[in-house]
């Protein structure tokens, strides 16, 4: 893949303050303590990785049609994720990976088709790690992070292919009814996947 200097600023500022904003979220507040510390690591492991690896999905497709895409923050929405994260709920819509070139319906689905695809193999990886959690039961924030990635990546996934403003899902369901309902039934299913953990007991 080819990243401009600007593209990479982008991606690492929504990167930082996507995770800044969960670590918010996951830990009550912000406070310069080792608790809060963990949770922004945490955060930028599997929110990050979520989001990093979902706009990217999109960029590799869109780049091997052989379009010029690259990825662009949306500051504002950034913004309000950081202070929506103190009230307890995150909207997020970091950024996206605008797109040049020729790309037709069909094209443009399956590269908005890719991004939350991506999310749903996340949140399984996630979830079968947690299955094998008895052989990390010494590093007990190993399995609350493989908790997170799972349930992070399936809300990820289920967000971005709501069929509102210029979500994935908009995209999918123009391209592929058929498609766009698997997708559906298959971020559900991995938002399911989290009761299935007998989280406590770990």
């Amino acid at each position: 893949m080819r990243f401009s200097t600007l593209e990479l600023q982008h991606l690492f500022r929504a990167w930082l303050i996507i995770s800044l904003a969960f670590a918010i979220l996951l830990s009550g507040g912000f406070s310069i303590t080792t608790q809060f510390l963990l949770a922004l690591v945490m955060a930028a492991i599997t929110v990050g990785l979520g989001f990093l690896l979902h706009e990217m999905a999109h960029k590799f497709l869109a780049q091997r049609y052989g379009c010029l895409a690259e990825f662009r923050a949306f500051d504002t929405m950034l913004l309000l994720a950081l202070l929506m994260s103190f009230f307890g709920f995150i909207l997020a819509a970091p950024g996206a990976v605008f797109i040049r070139g020729n790309v037709n319906l069909a094209r443009n689905g399956r590269i908005s088709a890719v991004g939350p695809l991506v999310n749903i193999v996340l949140a399984f990886v996630f979830f079968a790690l947690l299955q094998v959690s008895p052989f990390f039961s010494s590093y007990p924030l190993l399995i609350t992070m493989a908790y997170y990635g799972l349930s992070i990546n399936g809300w990820l996934a289920l967000f971005n292919m709501l069929p509102f403003w210029q979500l994935d899902g908009t995209k999918v369901l123009k391209w592929n009814k058929k498609i766009y309902a698997l997708m559906i039934a298959g971020a559900v299913f991995v938002m399911m996947l989290p009761g299935l953990v007998s989280f406590g007991a770990q």
